[in-house]
């Protein structure tokens, strides 16, 4: 099923403004993260629902109850997992039962307090790299019965055999 793009939205990218501020600001981000468990982010140029069924398809087992909100960018995956479950944030509505998306929501509120915390300012051609030393840190943190030593292990693992040169970070 395709949706006809909104009128009201006039080729402008499926970001919100209001109190969480305005579109200027935003970059699309697609998360998943598994409740008590991993989480997986990925910048994208523009959200659509091909790309969001691609990264859910590519990063979920189809076994999964997925959890969502209202958005109409992911009718595709309603046929997909064993359950498809939304809450509607437009209706104030934020749990139903364990339906929640909490989880993602907890994912990105750490996310957006370290960016503009402690980093401040990123280049839209390194905020891929950010997004993936988040998920590393919440995919691998105490509640999951991870300490520090284990930690560390996994992040030098994960750095073998790859080296990183300013000339491929910022090709000239």
């Amino acid at each position: 099923m395709r949706l006809p793009p909104s009128p009201a939205r006039k080729g402008r990218p499926y970001t919100k403004g209001g109190k969480s501020g305005g579109t200027r600001e935003k970059r699309p981000i697609l998360a998943l993260v598994e409740r008590g468990g991993e989480a997986r982010a990925k910048h994208v140029d523009h959200v659509t629902s091909k790309n969001v069924y691609q990264f859910v398809s590519c990063n979920a087992d189809r076994k999964s109850r997925l959890h969502a909100d209202e958005s109409k960018l992911h009718p595709g995956l309603r046929t997909r997992f064993v359950a498809y479950e939304t809450v509607n944030h437009s209706q104030k509505e934020y749990a139903r039962g364990d339906v929640t998306t909490n989880s993602v929501e907890g994912f990105f509120g750490i996310f957006k307090r370290g960016m503009t915390g402690a980093y401040q300012h990123c280049g839209e051609q390194h905020l891929q790299r950010y997004l993936d030393e988040f998920s590393f840190r919440y995919s691998n943190r105490v509640k999951l019965s991870i300490g520090d030593a284990e930690r560390a292990i996994r992040a030098l693992q994960g750095a073998e055999g790859k080296r990183l040169t300013w000339r491929r970070i910022n090709p000239a």
